[in-house]
């Protein structure tokens, strides 16, 4: 589960969506159960919960695969997940934040250190990069919800901080608590988002040429392939000649 909408779209054409499907369920999977372990077993009632269950159905998850998910955290399930975060660098200067959720430290260190070493990168200590990048609420939406002046203005209406189109859609920003209350008033002028989740939004973007894009995504792609790690997030800014040129190869 990248983090960065270009990242996202030359991934999907490249068919790896398609190929990570049932990986990527299992992710999901785990943050629900996870997420109504913590709070109450109610989308309505637990806003983490929400997050988690819109950004399944997001990717077309089963409802009985939810449901399920749901129902191990009310079996004892998922008490010995932690949520940790790592930081390194990539090629190119690219800062990276990897977010894990783990039954097993250890384990997670290893292969996240492993895979930053194997593919041009080094990890680096906490707070190594993630004072470069600001912790707030991410409400996508596709093109088709509307012009940019129509989501504008809903944004606005609905307490927003910021606003950002391009033509694969809509990313709107929020403070890190008002996420929920945000979302929940897009959705009734706008209709249900694309994603719905707190994310880390670069400060300053570095511009990455075509073979430390190669590279770059090479390495993001082995993270994301790693079950402990639900999202990566980069301040890596490729143009859209180099994107297309990588999508296809």
């Amino acid at each position: 589960m990248a983090g960065h909408s270009k990242f996202k779209n030359i991934m999907h054409r490249k068919g790896a969506q398609d190929k990570k499907r049932s990986n990527l369920f299992s992710k999901l999977s785990r943050e629900i159960t996870v997420a109504a372990k913590m709070g109450m077993p109610d989308v309505d009632m637990n806003p983490r919960l929400r997050v988690a269950v819109n950004a399944a159905k997001a990717q077309s998850m089963p409802k009985d695969n939810i449901q399920r998910a749901i129902d191990k955290a009310t079996g004892g399930e998922g008490d010995d997940y932690e949520e940790i975060r790592y930081e390194g660098f990539g090629p190119g200067g690219v800062s990276l934040i990897v977010e894990t959720l783990t039954d097993n430290r250890n384990r997670t260190v290893t292969s996240v250190r492993t895979t930053f070493s194997r593919n041009g990168g080094n990890m680096g200590g906490a707070g190594a990069v993630s004072h470069g990048f600001d912790r707030l609420g991410l409400v996508s939406y596709p093109a088709t919800v509307g012009d940019e002046d129509k989501v504008l203005e809903a944004a606005m209406e609905a307490g927003a901080e910021d606003i950002e189109t391009s033509e694969d859609g809509h990313e709107i920003w929020t403070g890190m608590e008002d996420l929920h209350e945000v979302a929940s008033a897009l959705e009734k002028s706008l209709g249900e988002a694309e994603s719905v989740k707190l994310a880390w939004r670069p400060q300053v973007k570095v511009e990455v040429d075509e073979d430390a894009a190669r590279t770059l995504f090479k390495l993001i792609d082995a993270l994301d392939d790693d079950d402990d790690v639900q999202t990566v997030w980069g301040n890596y800014d490729i143009s859209d000649e180099i994107m297309e040129k990588l999508g296809q190869e």
